[in-house]
């Protein structure tokens, strides 16, 4: 890429410091333009990597626009494999445009979104999933999904891609020299080896897919929904697990009358938690509004909270709820177990036998840490420890990775039809191709366009 790009790398606002980046071939004669250091006449007498003092002016009017510190990082060691400098000048809207509109003024060009780290990729630095990783880390609500985004920067995910296609490859070597060298002495694969290999490379991609269901909520959150008649104890529910009063309590019978959305962290998975308007029979407009959304959220919903209140008889309302539950992930809640129980955990789990049930109290706190627990169990599966695989968080490589599936899947019955090598070739390249999307070893540049529009403009 011949030409330099430009843009600011810090947050609009009032700040400590804001950031202005350079990338590109130009990169420092710009900067030595504009830039007049304290001590010495050319930032080009420093040397890279040095953090260095002085102004930045207006080189036609010698006007001092900002005092800054700068360094310039020579290539290829740099974020973007090119000659990078970077301007720290005041925080504000003010000093960080006026340094840009300067910069661009003397021959750089804006940048487009994500262009920074679209040029770390085109320039081999980093894969195209570790570029996505970029924004992962940077938009990661827990520590967890931090962690996540970080070992996919660091090319966990890309290392066990890049070993299936590698595995692959070798298969098509082996086919490729039985098609166009038959009569030659060399070793001829038996279907039976072809079929074993297939099923290997099947599993492995058949266990990076298993990780996707986990990787998105670990991303995006748990969609949570806490859903009960009026009055068992559901706002204040929330209000322990979120550990402040958010949602209103009261005695009173309705006082959630609208959906109340928070984020929380539970032992590092990131929760989506919804408070809902009690459902019941109401002719009050505004909780009837509110019920019908409380229904539009459980069907949505990636998990159930179901509240009960234990002290009291179950209702018609309670029996209504527990029909839409057969079939969905839910935990219930036997709530207010401090005072006398009317109905027990038997009974319910009777009721819902496949359902996992807690007994808990909200106001001494008891069974909130068996709730958590089981919050976490769920999200892993029970199989997927923390820590002991690569998670599949991006919903593109998800559907990279059920392409390359069903590829193999039709490459092994190839196989078992005894069809020709050419017609198997065709299904294990369409494999390797299709897993060739998640590094961006054989994605299009119209798919690059659309990945980077979507990242933040100096990054």
């Amino acid at each position: 890429m011949s030409d330099t790009i430009a843009a600011i790398a810090t947050a609009p606002g009032e700040a400590g410091i804001g950031i202005v980046r350079l990338s590109g071939p130009d990169s420092i004669k710009i900067l030595d333009q504009i830039f007049i250091p304290t001590k010495g006449k050319s930032i080009k007498e420093y040397s890279s990597r040095r953090l260095t003092h002085g102004k930045i002016i207006d080189p036609s009017t010698k006007h001092v626009i900002d005092e800054v510190l700068v360094t310039y990082m020579k290539a290829p060691f740099t974020y973007t494999a090119e000659d990078i400098a970077e301007i720290d000048c005041h925080g504000g809207i003010v000093p960080v445009k006026k340094i840009l509109e300067m910069v661009l003024r003397n021959g750089a060009r804006m940048a487009e979104p994500g262009e920074f780290t679209k040029r770390a990729f085109l320039n081999g630095r980093i894969d195209l999933s570790q570029a996505e990783a970029v924004m992962d880390l940077i938009s990661a609500k827990t520590d967890k999904s931090f962690d996540v985004a970080l070992d996919q920067l660091e090319g966990s995910l890309s290392k066990e891609v890049k070993k299936i296609r590698n595995d692959i490859l070798e298969m098509m070597a082996h086919i490729t020299v039985n098609i166009d060298f038959p009569d030659e002495d060399i070793e001829e694969i038996t279907y039976h080896e072809l079929k074993e290999k297939a099923e290997h490379i099947y599993k492995d991609i058949h266990k990076l897919l298993e990780s996707a269901h986990t990787g998105r909520i670990l991303k995006d959150g748990l969609s949570t929904v806490i859903i009960g008649k009026p009055n068992v104890g559901k706002s204040s529910l929330m209000n322990a697990l979120l550990k402040e009063s958010r949602a209103i309590v009261t005695d009173v019978p309705g006082t959630t009358r609208d959906v109340i959305e928070e984020y929380i962290s539970i032992k590092g998975i990131p929760l989506k938690i919804i408070d809902t308007a009690g459902i019941r029979e109401t002719e009050d407009v505004v909780e009837k509004i509110g019920v019908e959304r409380s229904k539009e959220f459980f069907n949505k919903a990636d998990l159930i909270i179901f509240v009960l209140n234990a002290s009291e008889p179950l209702t018609d309302e309670d029996q209504e709820i527990m029909k839409y539950l057969s079939n969905r992930q839910a935990i219930v809640i036997l709530n207010k177990i401090d005072l006398p129980e009317i109905f027990t955990k038997d009974e319910i789990q009777k009721i819902l036998p496949n359902k996992k049930i807690i007994k808990l109290s909200v106001l001494s706190g008891e069974g909130m840490e068996e709730l958590e627990d089981t919050i976490v169990d769920m999200v892993y599966g029970g199989e997927v420890k923390q820590g002991e695989a690569s998670f599949v968080t991006n919903v593109r490589h998800q559907n990279a990775l059920e392409r390359a599936k069903e590829s193999i899947k039709e490459g092994i019955k190839a196989i078992d039809h005894g069809l020709a090598l050419d017609f198997i070739e065709v299904d294990i390249k369409n494999t390797w191709e299709y897993l060739g999307e998640i590094t961006g070893d054989t994605v299009g540049e119209d798919v690059l366009d659309t990945i980077f529009s979507n990242f933040c403009l100096g990054k």
